[in-house]
């Protein structure tokens, strides 16, 4: 035990110490130098995300919200990565429909698959829902989710995009992984909550995002358990729509799978329209956001037209209602994480 002149000896030096740090580390400088969202230009979209969460996170603020209320939802598809010229998904079963092909010669007169094996994306996109679900379920159906998950793991891990020749899962928007981050570090609790499919999504969320797959909300087909002939159990993917979390589906997703309504929604769609109106009528302060791809040399631009990620209605309410609108050209200093160097 220190005697009394040697505990004030050390407190004395204890405050030095702490005085001279303080000097060479100042708070402010501190504070001035981290910027979470580095890949995000100086800004009205930027400033709208750090002035929000500095609002509902401060302790004694009138727009604080306690740590289990601060839920933020992401679609997936153009909204945190990319969707241009198909949705991921559906290359990855126009991938499976072509190595199936020889198996069912039938489908070389059968529409949607005809257009499929003769790389007619026309033809494709006038099948619509119907031809995309057809397409789904002659792939995915029948299988177990486990098998199912392996064939989607090992297609993520070749399967190259036609005009970046990086792989599908390289092709996540790096402002909107520091976003992810930024708010984590906040308290936030982040799910993705898109209209592709809920077991493909889960194949990579949490590594490309850091989302674990129960904070994942996605369409899904139906699944029947069963005892495999070597009595394992197992789900088994069938040919039907169980549930399509798209346009006023994903607010009762949001309802049934998460149970909270979220007080921070980001989308860039007409789909994610229902989304972000479900989260403006919370009684919380609430953060709406979309992403307006307008960049046709580092990715697309496109909106009102698009038969992928049409963004009409939403934008017309975002821009009423006062949400924010990130204008990919203009906000974001870059697009896609740097590409990695392949050792030699």
């Amino acid at each position: 035990m220190l005697s009394d002149g040697a505990s004030i000896r050390w407190c004395g030096l204890l405050s030095a110490l702490i005085a001279i740090m303080s000097l060479a580390f100042p708070p402010s400088q501190s504070v001035a130098q981290s910027d979470p969202l580095p890949s995000w230009n100086e800004g009205p979209a930027k400033q709208s995300i750090v002035s929000f969460v500095a609002k509902v996170t401060k302790i004694g603020e009138p727009d604080f919200v306690p740590q289990e209320r601060r839920i933020a939802v992401f679609d997936n598809d153009g909204t945190l990565w990319a969707e241009q010229p198909i949705y991921f998904q559906l290359a990855f079963a126009m991938d499976m429909i072509k190595s199936m092909a020889p198996s069912h010669p039938q489908w070389a007169n059968e529409q949607p698959f005809k257009a499929v094996l003769d790389g007619d994306r026309k033809e494709l996109a006038a099948s619509g829902e119907k031809g995309l679900l057809d397409i789904v379920a002659a792939t995915h159906a029948g299988m177990s989710t486990d098998a199912f998950n392996a064939l989607v793991d090992g297609w993520l891990k070749t399967a190259k995009h036609p005009r970046f020749k990086r792989l599908y899962t390289e092709l996540v928007y790096q402002p909107m992984l520091e976003l992810l981050e930024y708010l984590r570090a906040n308290g936030f609790k982040t799910f993705i909550v898109s209209g592709g499919g809920v077991e493909f999504m889960r194949c990579f969320a949490e590594r490309a995002y850091g989302i674990p797959p129960e904070q994942v909300v996605g369409s899904s087909g139906v699944v029947k358990f069963e005892l495999g002939a070597d009595g394992k159990a197992q789900l088994i993917k069938e040919a039907k729509v169980a549930f399509i979390d798209d346009g006023p589906g994903k607010p009762v997703g949001i309802n049934r799978f998460i149970g909270r309504r979220p007080i921070f929604a980001f989308g860039n769609s007409d789909g994610d329209q229902q989304m972000l109106e479900w989260t403006a009528s919370g009684d919380d302060l609430q953060f709406m956001g979309l992403v307006h791809h307008t960049d046709a040399e580092r990715e697309y631009a496109y909106d009102r037209d698009s038969r992928i990620g049409k963004l009409d209605k939403a934008l017309d309410e975002a821009t009423s209602k006062g949400w924010t609108v990130v204008d990919m050209k203009a906000d974001w200093k870059t697009i896609f994480p740097p590409q990695k160097e392949v050792p030699r």
